[in-house]
């Protein structure tokens, strides 16, 4: 880490460049030598003796940048407090999960998904398969069943017809079941009870 220690409209002396550098050394197991520190020291008389100095630190870590600022009654005493806030930043800036934007890929995603071309150069392929073993029950059994693992659909053996069944939830809150007839044709009276 680079530490550069200048400062504004006055003269920085050496023990106080050097207790500055010391002292932002502490950040160098935290940050890698292609961070930099700036710290910029001024006296602002209109204050009260005991915010005199003042010092401000901008901090750029993988280019994103952490100002900090702290007032005290010498250099050192600011510099002490701006140290300890500076780290605290860094340390939750590296431990902080970053998703990286990439502007142009998202702005693509948005694009397609806008215009219902989002998927079109990817197949759909099954990615899963759950084999289980289903035992008969009634309609009402596997509503509670699905009701018990949260589900919104469930696959069983319909005690009454033997008939392997879906039961799902639908949009209005009621339930609905899927009868699947092999070689069968769709009747209208099963449209009209499906409805």
């Amino acid at each position: 880490m680079r530490t550069i220690v200048r400062g504004k409209n006055v003269e920085v002396p050496d023990r106080v460049r050097d207790y500055a550098e010391r002292k932002f050394a502490r950040l160098e197991r935290l940050l890698d030598d292609r961070s930099d520190a700036i710290v910029e020291l001024t006296n602002e008389a209109h204050r009260s003796a005991a915010d005199s100095h003042i010092a401000d630190v901008t901090l750029v870590i993988d280019g994103k940048t952490l100002k900090s600022h702290a007032a005290g009654a010498s250099y050192q005493v600011a510099l002490d407090v701006v140290v300890d806030k500076v780290e605290r930043q860094a340390k939750d800036f590296k431990e902080k999960p970053r998703v990286r934007a990439r502007p142009e890929q998202e702005k693509r995603l948005l694009r397609g998904i806008a215009d219902g071309t989002a998927d079109a150069g990817r197949e759909r392929q099954i990615v899963k398969t759950k084999r289980f073993a289903i035992e008969p029950m009634f309609e009402e059994d596997a509503v509670a069943a699905m009701e018990d693992l949260g589900h919104d659909f469930y696959v069983f053996v319909n005690a009454e017809n033997e008939h392997v069944a879906v039961l799902y939830r639908r949009k209005d809150g009621h339930y609905g079941l899927i009868e699947p007839v092999l070689g069968g044709e769709y009747t209208k009276k099963s449209a009209k009870t499906a409805r």
